[in-house]
């Protein structure tokens, strides 16, 4: 379970009685998206006839974009998520980076299981002894990849939820 108790206001949208914007809500999805897209490979390697990892991150991106509604991508990140259950290692948790980036439009905190998800599918793959170094520089090139107007609210969650994201976030 990567989502805290009780939900942080910052990450509950205006109209559900937190302080999320509808933008910085996109902006989170966006980067969730781009996290998972980057290990979707590890998947995609593993299991090409399989098209519902990639789906759910589509699915994100078309939720910002308003090209579909927001039980369209929390079902294709279901279905993403189904696609991880029986598998095993790197690709499992790259299905599952995706399934919560494409859950996003639902619940914005899930934008930080898209990347600890991702995190763990990179350490999955690294050769044996390589597994933490893999996962710091994939934590890096995330952080890198975080908008301006959203950083400090992602690097803020990041520590707060780092434990319960099986301490993926240390650097």
């Amino acid at each position: 379970m990567i989502l805290p108790p009780v939900r942080d206001p910052r990450l509950v949208t205006i109209r559900r009685g937190g302080t999320l914007t509808d933008a910085d809500h996109h902006r989170l999805a966006l980067w969730a998206a781009a996290c998972a897209e980057h290990v979707l490979p590890l998947f995609e390697s593993a299991h090409p006839g399989d098209p519902r990892p990639r789906q759910a991150i589509e699915h994100a991106r078309a939720w910002v974009r308003g090209e579909v509604k927001m039980m369209e991508s929390r079902a294709a990140g279901g279905h993403a998520m189904g696609a991880a259950r029986d598998k095993r290692g790197a690709a499992r948790f790259a299905a599952y980076a995706a399934g919560q980036a494409g859950v996003v439009a639902h619940v914005a905190a899930h934008d930080l299981g898209a990347a600890a998800y991702a995190i763990k599918a990179v350490r999955a793959a690294a050769p044996d002894g390589e597994a933490d170094a893999a996962g710091r520089r994939e934590c890096r090139w995330q952080r890198d990849q975080l908008p301006e107007a959203i950083r400090e609210l992602v690097l803020e969650d990041q520590r707060l939820r780092n434990e319960i994201c099986w301490s993926v976030f240390d650097s």
